[in-house]
């Protein structure tokens, strides 16, 4: 009963903007989603279904008051929506998952990324045209007295109004006691402005010291309805040139330069005569791609895809791009295998990309692996760079754990079978993932080149999945530019 009535006094006495209130405001409903999106979803594409599903859908459901949307540098996107009570909140999302009319935005959204969470507010939304908007939400410490809580939240609410471009600061909790703070602004250098004389503030100190730090999760999103239509990105290109395979669509080839396509599939004639050519000879049924993962690296762009191409085959490609047109390319097939010892295939497993922040540190424990490791031999360190109690194997013949790729490079050492590397040549990532492109040999020296990509956590290796090709002799070769 205590809990339950500290909860209702919170509520009462949240500030909800920068000036008092004379009028009560009715409470309401603020719903909060975080998600991002599938690595080979198009964010043009999605942005645009934001809009009509706004139009179309969620603006028409009983208790709605408005919506925002908004994208983080980061790639997280952000949706807030205002309604009259939770009954209104909860009937709409239970609608939302099985309404055929919003299955496209909803397929574009990578689903283990998402979280929701609705809070009780006491504000009426007055920050129309805003273009940037900040949240925070966070637990309380386990000291904190509500009191100390609201008049701190009341200082920093006055102090926050007194920024250039200030709009509006919504505050609102929900049933667990958890804060949330929205604060909208007219432009994004305006909240960049006022970022450090906030965290610098004494007020803003301690009204923050209140809050138990692990659980504070803070977001800065552009809102997308201010967002300019922009050039569709590299790896948005690659996506659309691949699904060629499914829809026959000519216009992405014009992504491709040609004046300038070098071609390192050595299956293929340089050029883009050369990816002309497998096009016009195709089998009656059609070649068909199914992008898993797409990242992009600078000027390149790299893609993990199920292909029906003379047969299912598991892929990694490698493309570079020269002023917005692919002008090389880089691949490596293998023919589908059945899950491997445990269970895993050559394409299940996560998708959700993190730590954009992350990507150099993530590409150097890479190298760090294969040079020190595979190429160096020196196995007393691979504890350093995959994670000992949480290693998830996507290769054919190798079940999870560091026990089980030892297990099976020791069945392969004592069959006089072995996995050499001897060259890196590319290491390229995007946040969590890293793909690495490396020669040497396997079997029994066979020229090999080997693609493995990998998923990290906290510094080292927690997924993995390869494609291990042979490099066939250069009487083979239908172009000079070689594998690598």
């Amino acid at each position: 009963m205590k809990h339950k009535l500290v909860l209702v006094a919170m509520v009462a006495v949240l500030a909800t903007s920068c000036e008092n209130e004379e009028k009560a405001v009715p409470p309401s409903v603020l719903e909060v989603t975080t998600f991002s999106l599938k690595t080979v979803a198009n964010s043009q594409t999605f942005n645009d279904l934001d809009a009509k599903v706004q139009e179309n859908f969620t603006s028409k459901q009983p208790g709605f008051i408005r919506r925002e949307s908004g994208v983080a540098e980061n790639g997280q996107y952000t949706v807030i929506v205002y309604w009259k009570t939770l009954a209104d909140a909860e009937a709409s999302m239970s609608k939302f998952m099985s309404d055929s009319s919003v299955a496209d935005y909803a397929g574009m959204i990578e689903g283990a990324s998402m979280k929701m969470n609705r809070f009780t507010i006491n504000a009426d939304f007055a920050a129309e045209k805003s273009e940037f908007a900040e949240m925070m939400y966070f637990n309380l410490g386990d000291t904190v007295a509500i009191e100390a809580f609201n008049t701190a939240n009341e200082h920093v609410a006055k102090e926050t109004a007194t920024r250039k471009g200030f709009r509006q600061r919504i505050t609102g909790v929900d049933e667990n006691g958890k804060q949330v703070v929205v604060i909208y602004w007219d432009t994004k250098e305006n909240s960049d402005a006022a970022l450090q004389p906030f965290m610098n503030s004494p007020t803003s100190k301690t009204f923050m010291g209140m809050m138990n730090a692990p659980t504070m999760v803070m977001t800065r999103s552009q809102m997308l309805t201010s967002l300019e239509s922009t050039e569709i990105s590299n790896k948005d290109k690659v996506v659309a040139l691949l699904n060629t395979f499914n829809t026959g669509d000519q216009k992405p080839i014009s992504y491709i330069n040609p004046e300038k396509y070098i071609q390192h599939n050595l299956g293929v004639a340089d050029g883009l005569a050369g990816f002309g050519a497998v096009m016009q000879h195709a089998p009656p049924e059609g070649f068909k791609a199914n992008v898993i993962r797409a990242f992009e690296d600078g000027d390149y762009v790299f893609t993990h895809t199920e292909y029906d191409f003379y047969g299912p085959k598991a892929g990694f490609d490698v493309f570079r791009f020269e002023d917005g047109k692919i002008v090389e390319h880089w691949d490596n097939l293998l023919p589908v295998a059945k899950a491997n010892p445990s269970g895993h295939t050559q394409f299940d497993g996560s998708i959700v990309l993190t730590d954009l922040d992350k990507t150099e540190a993530n590409k150097q424990t890479v190298r760090d692996l294969i040079e020190n490791v595979f190429m160096k031999g020196e196995m007393d360190k691979i504890a350093t760079f995959i994670n000992p109690t949480n290693y998830i194997q996507h290769n054919p013949s190798v079940p999870d754990g560091l026990d089980g790729l030892g297990n099976a490079m020791k069945m392969m050492a004592e069959q006089g079978m072995f996995m050499k590397y001897t060259k890196i040549y590319k290491v390229l990532g995007q946040g969590n993932f890293v793909l690495s492109m490396s020669e040497g040999t396997f079997g029994k020296d066979t020229p090999t080149a080997y693609y493995d990509l990998f998923r990290l956590e906290d510094g080292q290796v927690v997924e993995h999945w390869d494609v291990i090709a042979p490099i066939p002799a250069k009487s083979e070769w239908k172009n000079e530019n070689g594998k690598f």
